[in-house]
């Protein structure tokens, strides 16, 4: 057993917060906002038809734009109703029921490594803190030797970016760029937000 992550404590103490999570990305999607900026990247990163996993998929919003571009597409999320929403959305992914701390596809008979693992919409601060490691130490054992994760959170949510990078090399991963947004902005002091592009470490 592996401490629950915060976001299971949220929706346990707010039985409609995973309905309004859902809703707020529709409301956005029809008021024309773009919400493909973390695919983009991810899609830049992969090879065409490339293996991708939506680590933290939510209802489903990278994982849809990924697959509709030709990848093969498996997203991962502990929250039945965000699953639900995303198999409703499209149907063509993989969505998978999950806790990224236990995270082994294999046994769930996905056994193919990644190109790419993207993981956005602040999912890593919603994570137990106990559990991070375990989080990225799964996302290194489920690239390809020449896959690339993409991580991407903000802050000021109880997560310093250098404990980040520090718990990324632990797990067996390498941060080759640091980015301060999707869209490839540079990464500094100042930077509110981080998108820190990985690969496995060499030996």
């Amino acid at each position: 057993m592996v401490e629950q992550s915060k976001w299971v404590d949220i929706t346990q103490s707010n039985p409609d917060h995973s309905a309004w999570y859902i809703k707020r990305f529709s409301d956005m999607a029809a008021a024309g906002d773009d919400l493909a900026g973390e695919a983009r990247l991810a899609h830049a990163l992969a090879p065409r038809s490339g293996r991708i996993l939506d680590a933290g998929c939510g209802p489903g919003r990278v994982g849809s734009f990924l697959s509709d571009l030709g990848h093969d597409v498996v997203g991962v999320d502990v929250d039945p109703e965000l699953i639900a929403a995303a198999k409703e959305a499209n149907s063509t992914p993989t969505w998978i029921i999950g806790d990224l701390a236990l995270l082994d596809l294999p046994a769930k008979g996905v056994n193919e490594a990644f190109d790419v693992i993207v993981c956005a919409g602040n999912v890593m601060t919603f994570l137990a803190p106990s559990t991070r490691r375990l989080v990225l130490g799964g996302f290194a054992k489920h690239l390809k030797a020449d896959g690339r994760a993409i991580v991407g959170f903000g802050a000021g949510r109880d997560y310093d970016f250098d404990d980040f990078f520090a718990d990324a090399e632990s797990s067996g991963l390498r941060t080759d760029i640091r980015l301060s947004t999707w869209d490839v902005r540079p990464f500094d002091e100042s930077s509110e937000f981080l998108v820190a592009v990985l690969s496995l470490a060499q030996e």
